[in-house]
């Protein structure tokens, strides 16, 4: 996979050097121990299942669907070298086979119709409008038909505390990428993009605002 230099993405916490505080304070303050086995659980993983989990940080979540399936064909992509290298060491340690790639979302360096889900945690809130709408249809072009898209990020808030919590986060990953999701037009560009049965499935509280999920399919005469 070609390089990407480090001025073409925000990385997660938006500064390198606060990385390897990543997983601790998402750990502690995000709920993830409750929003990834609810993400997980609604893949509907089996051994024949291609799946890639795309802004993949340092592989928590990759690992977690790997653990769940272990028959199942995981990848994980994210443009960031730095997360990527701690992913695969986190894989190695586990004893687990697990291909990392780097790639920009919009432009996925996949064929065609080659996936069966797609899974996005936490990733979309740093794309701008035009990049999030490229990297759907990217996700449209290279999911089977009939496939899906999961997607746990930020959504609309649901009161008033939850939307003075999201200010933290519109602080640190830049108020211009994060606008989408307090308007809540994240599912509106999923089906502009192709998708149906689009879904917000469910939704948490955390310290730092709405925390929602959300699934669409790909139709069965997508190409």
């Amino acid at each position: 996979m070609g390089k990407v230099d480090n001025e073409d993405y925000i990385p997660a916490l938006r500064f390198h050097w606060l990385t390897s505080l990543y997983d601790p304070i998402l750990r502690w303050s995000m709920r993830e121990s409750t929003f990834k086995p609810k993400l997980i659980e609604q893949l509907g993983l089996d051994a024949s299942r291609r799946v890639l989990d795309l802004g993949c940080g340092t592989g928590t979540l990759t690992l977690l669907l790997k653990q769940a399936c272990p028959e199942a064909e995981v990848i994980g992509l994210d443009i960031d070298p730095k997360v990527l290298r701690a992913a695969r060491n986190k894989a190695e340690k586990k004893g687990m086979n697990i291909p990392f790639h780097q790639g920009m979302s919009d432009e996925l360096p996949y064929p065609d119709r080659s996936f069966d889900r797609v899974v996005a945690s936490l990733m979309f809130h740093h794309l701008t409008y035009e990049n999030k709408r490229r990297t759907l249809h990217e996700v449209f072009r290279i999911l089977k038909p009939q496939g899906e898209l999961h997607i746990a990020d930020w959504g609309k808030a649901q009161n008033g505390l939850m939307r003075l919590a999201f200010l933290s986060i519109q602080f640190l990953d830049g108020f211009k990428t994060t606008a989408d999701h307090v308007k809540g037009i994240l599912p509106q560009l999923i089906k502009d993009s192709g998708f149906v049965d689009v879904e917000e499935t469910d939704r948490f509280m955390t310290l730092y605002g709405t925390l929602s999920l959300y699934r669409a399919n790909k139709p069965a005469n997508g190409q």
